[in-house]
């Protein structure tokens, strides 16, 4: 499986160098390659607070 970007517990950085770092807070994931395990129990959607889009 691909990974769940739309997962409130994933969680990426860009470098100055341009290389990604992706993660998942509770380590839920498959370190090699990086990917969310299929059918992951601990998958919770990300609320629209979490990506950066704010209202006014």
């Amino acid at each position: 499986m691909a990974v769940r970007e739309d997962c409130r517990h994933y969680s990426s950085r860009s470098t100055p160098t341009g290389d990604k770092s992706q993660r998942c807070r509770i380590d839920a994931n498959e370190p090699t390659p990086f990917a969310c395990p299929e059918g992951c129990l601990f998958f919770e959607p990300r609320p629209i607070s979490d990506s950066g889009w704010f209202g006014r």
